[in-house]
């Protein structure tokens, strides 16, 4: 649908026009639309549910298929969200930096619970379509390496699969290179007076950041402050708060390929479950973790 159609459909309204409406219609609905529900026009359902295609007839894929588009739904807005705290503490509004890591911890829940939508997928379950997906993976996914590198995760090697892609790799090699979330509250900290080592701060940042007593000292003496004022610490608090709904996550991930799967070799080439055990061995804001031992 073109910006044309969209805005016939959809027009700004008040909250007078909204209850001068509902006198009229007696608190009824409107029913009568001169084009399209707004509602389409706005939300683009004839494309949200124009997007499955499923590649068997097995009645089990169309659930694998619309949780895995969920999930990618979820990854784009977690990253968004992700960018939008960076703004934030890139100009030192450490306040307005907790709202969007707030609802990131949310969106995050949101994420973790598609899996339940996959517990009745037994791996005989699986395998009636798995062939059919060929080397396609989850481990393909762009937009969760967006995620990954936000979070700080970085491995320059994860953007070989998109080589080919020039857009997508570009986007994602733009992010790689990038401060990630936590190299911007590190920066934080050494503006807000804390004593951290310029390599610290002037660094490749495509390279995954390696974890430093000196930013262990500095949360430790965020933490020291427990008023209400201090804006630091509650930054510290939803961090950790979205690290640990991001490590629910890798759980349930390698939760579910174990109950689907077992530690048969993943579609994408990997061994599976092993990997993606390895994987869950780097943590997402290291420091904020080890203080807590020092606190």
């Amino acid at each position: 649908m073109d910006a044309t159609r969209q805005s016939s459909a959809l027009r700004p309204t008040t909250a007078e026009e909204r209850a001068e409406r509902a006198r009229t219609t007696g608190g009824a609905p409107t029913l009568e639309f001169g084009t399209r529900t707004p509602y389409d026009a706005y939300v683009r359902t004839d494309v949200l549910h124009g997007l499955q295609h499923p590649l068997s007839d097995d009645a089990g894929e169309m659930s694998f298929l619309m949780i895995t588009q969920v999930m990618e739904l979820y990854f784009k807005l977690i990253a968004f969200e992700l960018r939008n705290a960076q703004e934030r503490l890139r100009a030192d509004d450490v306040w307005g930096a907790l709202d969007p890591l707030r609802r990131t911890a949310l969106h995050l829940e949101g994420l973790n619970a598609s899996w339940r939508g996959l517990r009745w997928m037994t791996p005989a379950d699986f395998n009636r379509f798995r062939d059919e997906l060929g080397e396609a993976s989850g481990l393909q996914s762009a937009m969760y390496r967006h995620v990954e590198f936000l979070l700080g995760l970085k491995n320059p090697a994860l953007l070989r699969p998109f080589k080919r892609q020039v857009r997508t790799h570009d986007d994602l090699l733009r992010t790689l290179e990038a401060p990630s979330l936590w190299d911007d509250a590190v920066a934080l900290l050494a503006r807000h007076g804390h004593d951290l080592p310029r390599e610290l701060l002037d660094r490749d940042f495509a390279a995954e950041h390696e974890p430093h007593p000196a930013v262990e000292r500095a949360w430790v003496e965020v933490y020291r402050d427990t008023g209400p004022g201090n804006g630091t610490r509650l930054l510290g608090e939803v961090l950790t708060d979205v690290a640990e709904q991001f490590g629910d996550w890798r759980h349930q991930h390698v939760t579910a390929v174990r109950r689907a799967m077992g530690a048969k070799p993943g579609s994408g080439g990997s061994n599976g479950l092993a990997w993606l055990e390895r994987s869950m061995a780097r943590v997402v804001f290291p420091e904020l973790w080890s203080a807590r031992t020092h606190m």
